[in-house]
């Protein structure tokens, strides 16, 4: 396979945040009287890959929309700063491979969160230095598609692929028109792809 660079998803693909995510929210939560339980790393793993007002109505489907609205936001917000303070689990070797690849190639990232959380990413593991550009529909209001396409466009590519764990990256990467790379160690589960990888030092055939 011939390329020039490589877009990655960020959640279930180069780190699994849910741990700090769900304290962040959960210290939130109980601000808000119209939310009954805490949540769960399970409700968290059934919203990986869907976009924020997706993952609003999965996780409060009996809230008004204003009111999910509130709390979304609020608990937005705390998250960035737990990010930022704590960061995510990083899977096996990702530095390094991060840093080999990017020794070849261009690096992005495009995932489907709200802005300021690919910041939060690279605040923690101060790992903006290995990728050249990113995206989210929070900044641009645009699918994971067409923010993949956004950051080719931007960034004259010519022979990318994208790397992800979900479906949803599949079809992103399809909408897109690029080979999808499935990262079967994430959170989803895909049967149609152009290559998989079982762990993150997989990417090392493409040194």
């Amino acid at each position: 396979m011939i390329l020039d660079s490589i877009i990655f998803d960020l959640d279930g693909t180069i780190w699994d945040p849910i741990d700090t995510v769900l304290l962040a929210w959960n210290s939130r939560l109980k601000e808000h009287p119209q939310v009954h339980r805490e949540l769960t790393r399970t409700d968290f793993e059934r919203t990986m890959g869907l976009q924020m007002q997706e993952i609003s109505l999965k996780l409060f489907p009996h809230l008004s929309e204003d009111v999910r609205e509130q709390v979304i936001r609020a608990c937005c917000k705390v998250e960035q700063e737990y990010l930022e303070k704590h960061g995510g689990s990083l899977f096996p070797q990702v530095e390094t491979v991060l840093q080999n690849l990017s020794n070849s190639y261009k690096l992005y990232i495009v995932s489907n969160c709200q802005d300021g959380y690919i910041e939060s990413f690279y605040a923690y593991h101060k790992f903006d230095k290995y990728f050249q550009d990113f995206e989210n529909p929070g900044r641009t209001g645009l699918s994971k598609g067409g923010n993949i396409q956004l950051i080719i466009e931007r960034n004259n590519l010519t022979s990318p692929i994208y790397v992800g764990d979900s479906e949803g990256d599949r079809k992103a990467a399809r909408y897109a028109r690029i080979p999808f790379i499935y990262a079967q160690y994430g959170f989803g589960q895909v049967t149609e792809y152009d290559d998989v990888i079982e762990a993150f030092p997989a990417l090392a055939k493409y040194y």
